[in-house]
């Protein structure tokens, strides 16, 4: 039986690592794209939520707008006699 030790042995170009830039770089767009994926994991149609965290926000801006001039417009009550 023979050893085939050719198969043992590494390409140059395998054992050359990256520089440290390329690295960094590449390590900077993994972490953006697994950030991506995190945001919109479970989430089938990304653009309507952020529609409903645009009107939420609106709509919290309205009411705080409404609570600043309160003295000026009277709210309804509703009284049972």
């Amino acid at each position: 039986m023979g050893l085939c030790s050719s198969c043992f042995k590494g390409s140059s170009e395998e054992l050359l690592t990256p520089d440290v830039e390329v690295r960094r770089q590449q390590q900077r767009e993994a972490a953006e794209r697994r950030r991506i994926e995190q945001e919109s994991r479970g989430i089938k149609d990304p653009d309507k939520v952020r529609r409903q965290q645009q009107r939420a926000m609106e709509q919290e801006r309205r009411e705080q707008e409404a609570n600043r001039m309160g003295g000026q417009q009277p709210t309804l009550k509703w009284q049972q006699d």
